[in-house]
């Protein structure tokens, strides 16, 4: 099996994917910008064969480097970057290369527009925010009289809360309308509820090879617009409603033999036409690993190699997953440069050691949504999470 992996040196732990392709036997060929002496030795060791190529960004490139790769080695089987910013240039090159695993080009609107979304949601028999697509000031303050202020603002095709803003006013409606956007806007009713998600990977046939749910407490578009600490953790097991919930919307969507990440609210206030209190609403859905180091919190989670399980879909079509295996809460909290706290990191570190799993800095290309240097660590009850949650952030929860 010929596997082109993209990007396979960022974000940087990526590299664990290659290795889990290689364990099984898999030929794996990298394409990066990256210099090959620059890439890691782990994945060096990994990769059969890498291509660099000036700028991922040209499309050009990274053509002549698949098909330099399928003229040495025959038909490419696979091909894929685990990363939602290459989703599209995934798609094309699937097409153009004849890669029949993965989504395609007719199949990525469902799994990168937002509009595109609500069907598959409908679909699986989950309700979500009532939409939008920004047009005229007329047309958003009719949408507006329906649903009432607050409303969300971002782009119906893009990542995280870039370009996401909340619009209390009528006067922060017009502010918004006089500004240019680059890219199709749309608008959608404010809801109040606790962010959480259903991960996991599903194989050819949408069935979960493996599962878990995040907390989100601070939405990520406060995080980011406000620049907040950023903290999150992992749950012990899936709550069952959104279980069941996260299953019928990974067979709604083209979750084929993929990664995916799918994002809800737990409603902590009642919605007219969503719900009560508790009730869970579709946010988005990612057909990618969840963001940054989620990968290796779930590793430690659990004690097991979502890498690998991965890898072992690609190739037996099963993670290979003992879900019996023990878990425990896996907590992220990091500060950020610009603010102050009263106890240096490494102190709250020391206090931490027997739980500490991560301490590092953050690539600047994920602080703004993931903070400047961060802590992982693990722990049995939720009231020491929330203890260790408060040390790290301190008054800037």
């Amino acid at each position: 099996m010929n596997f082109i992996f993209l990007s396979p040196n960022f974000p940087e732990n990526y590299w664990n994917f290659c290795r889990g392709l290689k364990n099984n036997g898999i030929r794996t060929l990298g394409i990066g910008d990256a210099a090959y002496d620059e890439l890691r030795p782990e994945l060096k060791e990994a990769l059969d064969e890498y291509y660099q190529v000036g700028s991922l960004e040209n499309y050009d490139e990274v053509y002549r480097g698949c098909a330099f790769f399928a003229y040495k080695y025959g038909k490419i089987d696979w091909l894929e970057s685990n990363n939602e910013y290459w989703l599209e240039r995934d798609a094309q090159l699937r097409e153009d290369f004849n890669v029949r695993t993965g989504v395609h080009p007719q199949q990525i609107r469902t799994i990168r527009y937002k509009s595109g979304m609500k069907a598959f949601y409908e679909k699986a028999g989950v309700k979500t925010a009532r939409y939008h697509l920004t047009s005229t000031f007329e047309e958003g303050k009719k949408f507006i009289e329906q649903v009432g202020y607050p409303v969300v603002v971002k782009p119906d095709n893009g990542m995280g809360a870039a370009k996401t803003y909340k619009i209390n006013n009528e006067q922060e409606l017009t502010q918004f309308y006089s500004i240019q956007h680059e890219t199709q806007m749309i608008m959608e009713e404010f809801i109040t509820g606790l962010l959480v998600s259903y991960d996991g990977i599903a194989n050819r046939e949408k069935q979960i090879v493996y599962e878990t749910s995040h907390v989100f407490p601070t939405p990520i578009m406060d995080i980011v617009n406000d620049q907040r600490d950023v903290y999150f953790y992992s749950l012990k097991e899936v709550p069952e409603d959104l279980r069941q919930i996260g299953r019928r919307v990974v067979e709604a969507f083209d979750t084929n033999s993929r990664f995916f990440h799918c994002e809800y609210f737990r409603l902590t206030q009642a919605k007219e036409g969503l719900g009560e209190v508790g009730d869970i609403v579709g946010l988005e859905v990612n057909m990618r690993p969840p963001g940054g180091n989620t990968p290796d919190m779930m590793n430690y989670a659990r004690n097991i190699n979502v890498y690998q399980i991965w890898a072992n879909m690609v190739a037996y079509n099963d993670g290979y997953y003992d879900f019996s295996t023990p878990s425990t809460f896996c907590v992220y909290a990091s500060r950020r440069d610009e603010h102050q706290y009263r106890t240096p990191l490494n102190e709250v570190a020391d206090r931490y050691q027997a739980h500490l799993v991560m301490n590092q800095r953050v690539p600047q290309a994920l602080s703004l949504a993931m903070g400047n240097s961060m802590l992982v660590a693990r722990f049995d009850s939720m009231e020491e999470a929330e203890r260790f949650i408060s040390d790290v952030v301190e008054d800037h929860r």
